[in-house]
């Protein structure tokens, strides 16, 4: 959450003049509410359900495209085998408490709704970070890039 997926998935996608997919987007259209409303009926496991679903969906296509997973997809070890078996990884990371201030006050993260941000924030990354390196093929720091310098860096490499 607020590593800049979406920012930096579509100036990549841009550049390298290929689709670019918002898996978030994919599940609200699919469902046709929002990430919040789906988390209220289903809770997360019926939303990380949805969300494995739709990765394999967009996975399925044929054409080269830059996907942005919310930051839970990480968690099913079904996601990590279909990420890693259908393209090169970045992990967008940054400090915690830059990424809890690029999200505070937004309403549409409901595993912050009723938390310490900061605090679930630090659980958050202290349970998927290890999940991340496992899968990576390139990690960027964005908290001490602009989105621009972080796509210069990811097209570098994938160019190498």
């Amino acid at each position: 959450m607020g590593s800049g997926k979406s920012t930096i998935g579509k100036l990549l996608a841009s550049r390298l003049s290929l689709s670019f997919v918002d898996l978030d987007k994919v599940i609200v259209s699919q469902e046709g509410k929002v990430i919040p409303d789906i988390f209220n009926a289903a809770g997360e496991a019926g939303f990380r359900k949805l969300e494995g679903e739709c990765l394999a969906e967009v996975l399925k296509r044929s054409e080269p495209q830059v996907i942005a997973t919310g930051g839970g997809a990480i968690l099913s070890e079904a996601n990590r085998e279909m990420m890693k078996q259908s393209g090169i990884i970045v992990w967008l990371d940054a400090d915690v408490e830059v990424l809890a201030k690029r999200i505070s006050g937004d309403a549409n993260r409901p595993l912050l709704n009723d938390v310490n941000p900061l605090e679930k924030m630090k659980a958050l990354t202290g349970q998927r970070n290890p999940l991340y390196a496992e899968v990576t093929d390139l990690r960027i720091d964005t908290g001490k890039l602009s989105a621009k310098e972080a796509v210069d860096k990811i097209a570098a490499f994938l160019s190498e």
